[in-house]
């Protein structure tokens, strides 16, 4: 018998014993595992998630969890003691042990791992990453006949809310939204009490606010009528909470006072906010901050600063500290809310706040990550090794039982341990670029996280909803770019006069975003005491440039008053693109002005005011210049003769299509070139 025959029958006799379960964890037996979920509930039950990470790491090693059990505990204790990260890989490796999974109980595991790691996913915005987890997900359970769990029917949901933020189609999206809703009425019918409608509430309530969140008010309308019948449902449940169906009785009025206001229709919007001032919840702190979100879609900039006082409450009663996401999600929504209700010095002293507590917020948030940067590259080491040791103890087992075939075996060693060398080497040379990998992207992470504190500044200075007047057409909008910039419009009507302005901020970042939020302010307490154009950008130009001007900032800035009567404008340019007059037609032209400079660039300036004697019937164009310098991957501009050709050409129907289609013409010509700045347009129509 040669020696190549000798290993052949190593190997072969290798296979057998792996074949019959030579393993030294052997599976746990139905009573080890019923113990093993008793103590991981007791310490669920008390919210006690370190040890719920001690037992599930140790039940783990003993056999008493199943790979895919341990690992969904794992990542919910990192979870709940905010360690996403770690919580993301642990719920990763626990999909990939439960690739598999085929049994009731193992698909119900699965299910939960798939809804936890795609609900974290939407949290951080990533949407593509969510649906590349959860479509397959939802494929292998209705595959296997598991699609009525309460994780399935939120994997449908996560599903659907990334599905709309991600750009799918609208018919994909509401597939998805409409099977979940239908499984929470098939589970409510078969379990009619209380936790089943609360599953569903939370389902609903997600899909509610994602439409919210988007501005996309009639699909929020429709799923908040969905809403409301379930509260009714709900009340005449047994053993229905009052104090519970007080809270979601208060979240359903705001939900639906927002979504009123997003379509213009005020006059309801204030009624069903009467209502949510009725009930219990309101009054409480977290009822104020809620109660907000409709006041400032409402424009009521005095009542949402006043409910905006619980903040520093709602902050001592949870505990928290002044992390970058409470300054993102309260203070600076406290400090735009103040500075709209012209509350300067309230705005001022949260603005301190802020700069007070944003570097160590961010130094704290860096030393998080790091902290758990390092704990993710711990445990992934420890399983590697854990993986490692198993295979050796495997091997040393199945060792000891061929040793009567020594010269074959002495042979198999010698060619395992070489390659293994090769292997250790070329994984320590993998694990390198890796950690530099990892590295680079952590700080990428940060700086896109700061990044979009100041873009939520900055978008949430501008209106969404503008004037809806008998024989006034207007509308407006703000595109960013990748960076952040300064871009800015405005408008004021005091009865039958509409003041109206677009900005262009030098500069990028934060700076930029706070010197924008100065000008925004500025030209609404001017505004409001009627001043003339010209007038406003000198008291802007004396407030902004000189001494307090460090940066040396300044923004081009065009402001209009035109009375809507007789379509008479008054304005003044400073230093920014000229409007045009006109669209579908030979007119159009652009507005002959006379040259002003930027305002905050020379202090003690008296800018120059123009006027025109109407407007009437010809459509009113403004823009920055992200419009026409918009370049494509030639580094070719969109050009101001570019801008003329196609208004000429374009028949005017309402000031919202004639931007979409200049929006629409923009993207074209950079054709996958980056945007290089902000593009901001407005237009006005008033007819004759």
């Amino acid at each position: 018998m040669g020696i190549k025959k000798i290993a052949i029958c190593s190997v072969v006799g290798m296979l057998l014993l792996t074949v019959t379960g030579c393993d030294i964890n052997s599976s746990a037996t139905g009573k080890q595992q019923q113990e093993a979920d008793s103590l991981i509930n007791v310490a669920y039950e008390t919210k006690n998630y370190d040890r719920i990470a001690l037992l599930a790491d140790s039940l783990k090693e003993t056999g008493g969890l199943s790979e895919g059990k341990a690992y969904y505990w794992l990542g919910y204790a990192s979870d709940r003691t905010h360690k996403k990260r770690l919580a993301e890989l642990y719920w990763t490796k626990g999909m990939a042990a439960m690739d598999d999974a085929n049994t009731p109980e193992d698909l119900e595991v699965y299910a939960a791992i798939a809804s936890r790691l795609t609900g974290l996913k939407c949290t951080w915005g990533e949407y593509e990453a969510g649906l590349k987890v959860a479509i397959p997900a939802l494929e292998h359970l209705k595959k296997h006949d598991a699609s009525m769990t309460s994780d399935y029917i939120n994997l449908l949901i996560y599903q659907g809310c990334c599905q709309s933020r991600f750009g799918l189609s609208e018919e994909a999206t509401n597939k998805s939204l409409e099977e979940a809703y239908q499984a929470h009425l098939d589970n409510m019918e078969k379990n009619p009490n209380a936790i089943a409608y609360r599953d569903a509430f939370v389902g609903v309530i997600n899909i509610c606010y994602n439409f919210l969140e988007i501005h996309d008010y009639k699909k929020a309308m429709y799923w908040i009528d969905r809403y409301d019948k379930l509260l009714e449902a709900y009340d005449k449940l047994p053993d229905a909470r009052p104090d519970y169906a007080d809270k979601q009785r208060a979240r359903y009025f705001v939900y639906r006072a927002t979504a009123l206001e997003g379509v213009g229709r005020k006059a309801e919007a204030a009624k069903v906010y009467e209502d949510f001032l009725d009930t219990s919840y309101s009054l409480t702190a977290e009822g104020l901050i809620l109660g907000s979100d409709y006041l400032r879609q409402a424009g009521l900039w005095n009542d949402a600063a006043d409910n905006l006082r619980s903040t520093e409450r709602l902050i001592r009663e949870y505990g928290v500290d002044y992390s970058l996401q409470t300054i993102q999600e309260w203070m600076l929504k406290k400090f735009y809310v103040n500075m709209m209700a012209d509350r300067v010095d309230t705005a001022r002293a949260v603005s301190v706040q802020i700069v007070e507590h944003l570097d160590s917020a961010i130094t704290k948030q860096r030393r998080q990550d790091a902290i758990e940067e390092e704990a993710v590259r711990q445990k992934e080491a420890e399983m590697t090794a854990e993986k490692e040791q198993m295979e050796r103890q495997q091997w040393w087992t199945r060792l000891a039982v061929m040793a009567a075939l020594i010269l074959a075996l002495v042979i198999y060693i010698f060619v395992r341990n070489r390659m293994a060398a090769r292997l250790k080497k070329a994984h320590e040379a993998l694990k390198v670029a890796y950690d530099q990998l990892e590295e680079t992207t952590a700080i990428k992470e940060r700086m896109e996280s700061e990044l979009r504190i100041a873009r939520n500044i900055q978008m949430s200075m501008v209106p969404s909803v503008f004037p809806d007047i008998k024989g006034l057409d207007m509308y407006a909008s703000m595109t960013p770019a990748k960076e952040v910039g300064g871009d800015l419009y405005n408008y004021l009507l005091l009865d039958d006069k509409l003041y109206f302005c677009v900005g262009d901020v030098s500069g990028k970042g934060v700076p930029a975003s706070l010197f924008m939020a100065q000008a925004t302010r500025l030209f609404l307490t001017l505004a409001k005491q009627e001043m003339s154009p010209a007038e406003i950008c000198t008291r802007m130009n004396d407030a902004l440039s000189g001494d307090d001007n460090e940066n040396n900032m300044f923004v081009t800035f065009w402001l209009g008053l035109v009375d809507l009567t007789t379509g008479h404008l008054s304005f003044c340019n400073a230093g920014h693109n000229p409007p045009v007059i006109g669209c579908g037609g030979d007119d159009v032209t652009f507005l002959k002005m006379q040259p002003n400079v930027p305002i905050g660039v020379l202090p003690g300036m008296d800018f120059e005011g123009e006027e025109m004697d109407t407007i009437k019937g010809r459509p009113f164009f403004i823009y920055t210049d992200g419009l026409n310098e918009a370049e494509n991957k030639e580094k070719e501009e969109f050009s101001d003769a570019r801008l003329i050709e196609i208004l000429r050409n374009t028949s005017f129907s309402s000031s919202k299509q004639l931007i979409e289609k200049l929006r629409a013409e923009v993207e074209a010509h950079r054709n996958g070139a980056e945007p290089s700045d902000d593009l901001t347009m407005m237009c006005l129509y008033i007819q004759q």
